[in-house]
């Protein structure tokens, strides 16, 4: 089989599509490799603003191909000696490919259908997830006894808080759109079929944005976990003060009449 990986740019906007449909977009080695390829070309592409991670046919992924795996006849240590977290890698790749990239620009997940274990893993590594009515989440694996390994129990108790965390992981139960837009778990919920280009749509939006203050707000957000308040108040200065150049320019247009009334 392919690893059914495709990208495709639309003004600043990264798409990446994974492309499975016979495992339900289900990632294995080659396909891991390839989304890990894919998400570096993007950091690295200066014209590259946001991007879109998107899975064909009707589903977003199902997680790791447990077909695959069970027609390996890798040992176990050599399994987990290739997954295992390099010393020193500035973009190292993840067992579901780019889900150990901290990126410097913004991903956001277009999610339809299944977006379970491994899958659901890739969605909580985006910024944003837009979702259709009829899609779920669900740490599925939880039936079979694979672990999350790809930055689940770090994020999703971030993003939902502890309580609905460990439901979730506990009970690997199926988490449909209506509830995960109430947690916070989905951004947007939109109908069947429309994930894509409401996503695309809202990537199109961040690109007309100045850039250089959004994506250190952005940055500051995410690296103020765990910081004392005092430290996390001065690396958001540190990082921000560069940009107040760019917040006079913006007052400046303020007060000719531009953007008034919350108007993009």
């Amino acid at each position: 089989m392919q690893t059914g990986v495709h990208v495709t740019h639309h003004s600043g906007v990264t798409v990446v599509t994974l492309d499975r449909p016979d495992v339900r977009n289900a990632v294995d080695a080659a396909t891991a490799l390839k989304l890990h390829e894919a998400f570096v070309a993007f950091e690295n592409d200066a014209d590259a603003k946001v991007a879109v991670f998107h899975g064909a046919h009707g589903h977003f992924c199902a997680g790791w191909d447990l077909q695959a795996a069970a027609k390996s006849s890798m040992p176990a240590s050599d399994v987990i000696a290739a997954l295992e977290f390099p010393q020193g890698v500035a973009q190292p790749a993840g067992p579901m490919g780019p889900s150990r990239l901290v990126l410097s620009k913004p991903v956001i997940a277009a999610v339809s259908g299944a977006a379970v274990a491994g899958g659901m893993e890739l969605a909580l590594w985006c910024d944003m997830r837009v979702m259709e009515e009829d899609a779920y989440f669900g740490i599925y694996c939880r039936r079979f006894g694979v672990p999350l390994i790809d930055g689940g129990t770090v994020r999703l108790p971030r993003l939902v808080g502890m309580g609905h965390a460990m439901d979730l992981i506990l009970t690997g139960r199926k988490v449909e759109a209506a509830e995960a837009l109430q947690m916070g778990l989905a951004n947007r919920v939109v109908a069947k079929g429309h994930a894509l280009a409401a996503a695309v749509e809202l990537a199109s939006q961040l690109t007309k944005f100045p850039q250089a203050t959004m994506l250190a707000d952005r940055m500051n957000a995410y690296e103020q976990w765990d910081l004392p308040m005092q430290d996390a108040l001065r690396m958001e200065w540190e990082r921000s003060k560069a940009r107040v150049v760019d917040g006079i320019e913006g007052a400046g247009r303020f007060a000719s009449g531009e953007g008034r009334h919350g108007k993009f």
